[in-house]
């Protein structure tokens, strides 16, 4: 049987994946209550509790850090972002931005730091990211999935991806997925920019088409939509995965004919049997693109 907190988080997180997945659109509460099967009234207080954000501060949280992604990684106007990202106009956007980053999108677009995070120093020195190696990069073009999921916050804390992979890697292999289905991590924030606190992380398998999962099993679920995505490969420690990412957006997307989409992107495990080994890493690491615009 769930827990108490355990049924909150699960219609909490439904209401996370749909804020998540209708960024262009202007949600009302009512709309949101609505996805978690509360009241507009209960829903408010719920949501709060189980994030420590209110609706509106989540959203507009969520919204400028998806923004900041595109103002960095892609030459698209930032009128278009403020659209993209579901904001009324680049007024708008400009000054939630600005209040929430204490910068604003131009001049993050142009080199100025946010004020707000960099929480990758807590786990290395930032330049240790930072290397002259070549990655070699393929484009890979993912159908619509259906995927199964566990999600934790502040997820740099120690222990609690691995427990969430643990956690999944168990159920899976009770439901016989492990052997043809793909074990991922993704991240719809981005450690540069998100409070530590807030950052979140999710242990993710792809399910095959038309299975079902029941109402006890310890995970959710979702569908990312179809994406293409930028694939590099790695086998290392942490420190060549975090150079793998940055190569990717700092060196190859910036020479290339792509810019970065909203979707998360991800890091596919190569190797299942020893997912909970982080000395090592097998991954493909896979940043979401799109044809360049300008």
């Amino acid at each position: 049987m769930q827990k108490a907190s355990e049924h909150y988080r699960a219609r909490i997180d439904r209401v996370i994946d749909y804020i998540r997945t209708h960024t262009r659109d202007t949600i009302s509460l009512e709309q949101l209550a609505e996805v978690a099967c509360y009241s507009p009234y209960h829903f408010h207080r719920v949501f709060r509790a189980v994030t420590g954000e209110t609706v509106k501060a989540f959203s507009n949280r969520d919204r400028c850090e998806k923004a900041a992604r595109l103002l960095r990684f892609s030459h698209t106007r930032i009128s278009d972002i403020a659209l993209a990202c579901g904001f009324s106009s680049a007024s708008t956007l400009t000054r939630l931005f600005s209040q929430y980053f204490g910068v604003s999108p131009g001049a993050y677009r142009k080199g100025s730091e946010i004020k707000n995070s960099k929480i990758g120093k807590d786990l290395f020195p930032v330049d240790a990211y930072h290397c002259e190696q070549e990655f070699s990069v393929t484009i890979r073009q993912l159908p619509e999935r259906q995927i199964a999921y566990i999600r934790v916050t502040d997820a740099f804390r120690e222990g609690v991806v691995l427990q969430a992979f643990e956690q999944l890697t168990t159920w899976a292999g009770e439901m016989q997925l492990l052997e043809d289905e793909t074990i991922f991590g993704m991240s719809p924030d981005d450690p540069e920019v998100t409070p530590k606190a807030k950052y979140r992380y999710e242990a993710c398998i792809t399910l095959p088409a038309g299975f079902r999962v029941s109402k006890d099993a310890p995970v959710e679920t979702m569908r990312l939509p179809a994406c293409k995505y930028a694939v590099t490969r790695v086998s290392g420690d942490l420190i060549l995965v975090g150079q793998a990412f940055n190569y990717l957006f700092d060196r190859w997307l910036i020479n290339s004919a792509y810019e970065c989409d909203l979707q998360p992107g991800i890091e596919v495990f190569l190797d299942k049997e020893h997912i909970g080994d982080w000395a090592h890493f097998e991954l493909d690491i896979m940043i979401p693109v799109k044809a360049l615009t300008r």
